[in-house]
């Protein structure tokens, strides 16, 4: 799918009860400022056609990530993620697709392929209802690459990147999401949830590094990113920071103080606008 598929029309199309995919959009925007703020503010940052895109595929992540967490009841909670899988199965397929105010724009960006990844990313918050710890380490580098990692590269392919761009996509989004899930596990941890493999200083480091490897390595690509999909990547522009702050200083992820300030947080987001680096 190209990026035109996203352009603004000049008459937006009206759904059900006179509701617009103008209306849809706004309201997309609306749930990723209340439920992912930082994102929220990286896809303001980008031109208005790339949110477009950027903010149906963020609102289903939102969704997706919270829906095993509104409920104790497993099973409701799996019911709640089978309805997504329904959604996409529905896109996929072409056809007739539920009126909703993010499935359906969801579904003006979405191709076949966008569908079906997306679903491997709604079967691994399937981990966010249970109790059990990953099995190893690979186990908990693939969480991160089926989530972080599928919805960025959806989102940078949608907007025009070809496969030459995938890894560099996919290492900026894994770094991001584990970013992110450093600074969540205090939260994993009263939950009931064992959110790493090992929580010892020295793990912890190595896992921080490894994540500034892998933004190295995505930056040390980014050329291969269309200039249409770059503000995709704008998303993990703390990443950097952040996993300095836990490889310098693992126990910070045990105290839940890892995060920059809200000035450094602003200003830095500024300069990647401006300048587009991440």
């Amino acid at each position: 799918m190209t990026p035109e598929r996203s352009r603004p029309c000049a008459r937006p199309r009206r759904h059900e009860g006179g509701v617009s995919l103008d209306d849809d959009l706004n309201g997309c925007a609306g749930l990723v400022h209340q439920g992912d703020p930082d994102r929220f503010l990286a896809t303001m940052a980008a031109p208005v056609a790339a949110r477009k895109v950027m903010f149906p595929l963020y609102a289903f992540n939102v969704e997706i990530a919270r829906a095993p967490w509104v409920t104790q009841e497993a099973m409701i909670a799996e019911m709640r993620l089978q309805w997504w899988r329904d959604a996409l199965a529905e896109i996929a397929e072409g056809g007739t697709v539920r009126r909703h105010e993010v499935v359906t724009p969801l579904a003006a960006v979405l191709d076949r392929d966008g569908a079906e990844a997306l679903d491997e990313a709604v079967l691994a918050r399937r981990w966010d209802i249970y109790r059990d710890p990953f099995g190893d380490q690979t186990e908990f580098d693939a969480h991160l690459d089926r989530t972080a990692g599928t919805l960025l590269w959806t989102a940078a392919r949608i907007l025009g990147a070809g496969p030459e761009a995938e890894s560099a996509v996919r290492d900026a989004a894994w770094a991001g999401g584990l970013a992110a899930w450093l600074r969540a596990v205090p939260e994993f941890e009263a939950a009931g949830r064992k959110p790493l493999v090992d929580g010892r200083v020295e793990a912890l480091k190595m896992l921080a590094d490894e994540g500034l490897i892998r933004l190295a390595r995505a930056r040390a690509g980014r050329s291969k990113v269309p200039a249409s999909a770059r503000p995709v990547l704008w998303s993990v522009w703390q990443a950097g920071p952040i996993l300095a702050q836990a490889s310098a200083a693992p126990s910070r992820v045990a105290d839940g103080s890892l995060g920059l300030s809200e000035a450094r947080r602003k200003l830095s987001l500024m300069v990647t606008g401006l300048t587009g680096r991440w």
